[in-house]
């Protein structure tokens, strides 16, 4: 039971956005996504691994249904270059679908609270209050702003001005997303039903099944999801958001940003240098997507009117398997606190307190496995 409604924005309309706006909705306050999509992010993510925050915060909204569709690799198997397997572990483990995840959050939230095609350029504090400005020169005023707006967050700068910047690691992912069915028997063979990993000079490989777009779990109607790890200079990264039309600066590319020529070299490069397994399912996708690779840690994560969560707060690299999750226990207990009998800005200053030294934890087991593989 809350004592007073509060009037939430919430910039960044993903899974961390959702996952806050949720709760607080859920609680009662007054809460408003503002999303800078213009057609929302429907089919945008690939694979997630299941972790503890992630069931609880289902568990907590009422969507165990998700949960309860996910995948399980019987075995984690780690290849050579030949293909065959070098090592077996049997532990078994739960892969879930990004995209059934967000649509079982999105209604959750009514489309007059999920604004899309609303970019905000910059967000202040005014006393008691933080106003999120807008393009066309609108402000929208609220009790709290929850940056929600991932790597590029644009709410940083209000919690930590000139200290947020992210840095680049020297290496990339490279994703692709199929439907099981496309795959080469051989490859099939080898890769369903296991989380698969292959490492080399310069390269990292990972995969597995995930549910198909409509949570189906079925064989045949799931999907594959590889994970290729590789070094990348700065300057190369770079060279490459020009060759795809997007500014030196950009972070990704998404599927289709990829042009014919690059993903054909893309393809000759998986054969080249990848087991005949791996190489296979990188043919199979047609319009693989990347992202590059940054370390962020803030000197604190809120102020008195605005708070930071998920990659907006910390980015912690793929590694962990944990940056959903992450989000999801910054939102349990950011809504927890807002439910007590405390000031905004007392809340937001516990927060910090509890989930500051959380993030950097798992900032660091990132960066040592990161520091672990020949990258």
């Amino acid at each position: 039971m809350i004592i007073t409604p509060l009037r939430v924005g919430i910039v960044g309309g993903s899974l961390g956005g959702l996952f806050t706006a949720a709760l607080l909705h859920q609680a009662g306050h007054e809460v408003t996504i503002l999303e800078r999509s213009q057609v929302g992010l429907a089919r945008r993510g690939a694979g997630l691994v299941g972790q503890q925050d992630m069931f609880d915060i289902l568990a907590r909204l009422d969507l165990t249904d998700v949960t309860s569709s996910g995948v399980e690799a019987r075995e984690r198997i780690t290849l050579d270059r030949r293909g065959d397997v070098l090592y077996r572990d049997p532990t078994p483990q739960t892969q879930f679908s990004w995209d059934y995840l967000y649509d079982g959050l999105r209604p959750l939230i009514p489309d007059s609270r999920y604004l899309l095609g609303n970019a905000v350029t910059a967000v202040r504090s005014e006393g008691r209050e933080a106003v999120a400005f807008l393009e066309e020169e609108r402000e929208l005023t609220f009790d709290l702003v929850v940056g929600a707006d991932g790597l590029n967050s644009v709410v940083r700068e209000a919690v930590v001005p000139l200290q947020s910047t992210n840095r680049y690691v020297g290496y990339v992912t490279w994703r692709g997303l199929v439907p099981e069915d496309v795959l080469p028997e051989t490859a099939a063979g080898v890769l369903l039903e296991r989380f698969a990993f292959y490492t080399a000079a310069r390269a990292h490989m990972l995969g597995y099944l995930v549910p198909g777009p409509d949570g189906q779990t079925t064989p045949g109607l799931r999907r594959y999801n590889w994970v290729w790890y590789r070094s990348l200079s700065i300057a190369a990264l770079e060279r490459l958001m020009g060759e795809c039309g997007h500014s030196a600066t950009s972070t990704s590319l998404a599927p289709g940003d990829l042009t014919t020529d690059l993903r054909e070299s893309l393809v000759k490069a998986a054969a080249a240098e990848l087991p005949e397994a791996f190489a296979q399912a990188v043919a199979a996708e047609p319009q693989p997507f990347l992202q590059a690779i940054y370390d962020y840690v803030p000197p604190r994560m809120s102020t008195s009117t605005v708070a930071l969560v998920g990659d907006a707060a910390v980015v912690v690299r793929p590694h962990t398997a944990m940056g959903a999750a992450k989000a999801a226990g910054d939102a349990m207990a950011l809504a927890d606190l807002l439910n007590r009998e405390l000031s905004v800005s007392d809340a937001l200053a516990q927060y910090n307190r509890d989930r500051l030294p959380v993030g950097r934890s798992i900032s660091r087991y990132g960066q040592q496995l990161g520091h672990s593989l020949p990258l």
